[in-house]
């Protein structure tokens, strides 16, 4: 029935990425795609310190306020006037999500399917993903392969520098779902700590 179409399962990956960064998450179906900006940038660890936007049929949602430059460029649809239930009916809806308009992270979001729940969830649940997401700033897909070739090989001029600006430690295949679900419940608080890095691993 459509009153039990409490909530929506979503599998989100980085776009020209390979290996995958993904998660699948569980989202409340009525909350909007305001919300659902802060619930991606908790599962995949960003900073929030960038612009960003939703692209939905050749259209931008997002923040009006932060988007609309006062040109003729293409108009910025709200984002807290859409939410995910307005997706039922749509099979296999896919939709992206941009994150930092310098390096361009876009993800690709596709509705998996909606679950039926007796009661409505209150928060985001992650179930599965893999992988961390690249550092802020490090200039894109390509320029993130960059990265990791250097910071692989000890002999790279840049390698003793470029780890310390990852903050001491980069793994690509770390994926901690007790660490990301923790964030995920955290996501809607204004105080929030946010990560600037991925935890590093613990001694012993």
């Amino acid at each position: 029935m459509f009153s039990q179409r409490k909530v929506a399962q979503l599998h989100v990956r980085l776009i020209e990425i390979d290996p995958p960064i993904w998660r699948r998450l569980l989202v409340p179906s009525d909350w909007t795609l305001a919300k659902l900006h802060r619930v991606l940038q908790a599962a995949f660890g960003w900073t929030d310190a960038h612009l960003h936007e939703f692209q939905i049929g050749g259209l931008r949602y997002g923040d009006p306020d932060l988007l609309d430059d006062g040109f003729d460029g293409p108009r910025v649809f709200d984002y807290a006037d859409v939410r995910l239930l307005d997706f039922l009916g749509q099979p296999e809806a896919v939709f992206v999500y941009v994150y930092d308009f310098g390096d361009n992270w876009q993800h690709e979001i596709r509705i998996e399917a909606w679950p039926e729940v007796e009661a409505a969830p209150k928060q985001t649940q992650c179930l599965d993903g893999a992988r961390a997401r690249p550092p802020e700033d490090v200039g894109g897909p390509w320029s993130y392969g960059d990265f990791l070739e250097v910071i692989r090989d000890p002999e790279h001029d840049d390698h003793a520098s470029n780890l310390r600006w990852a903050g001491g430690h980069f793994d690509p295949e770390w994926f901690d779902l007790e660490v990301i679900n923790k964030d995920l419940r955290n996501a809607m608080r204004s105080n929030a700590a946010r990560r600037l890095h991925q935890p590093k691993p613990k001694k012993g």
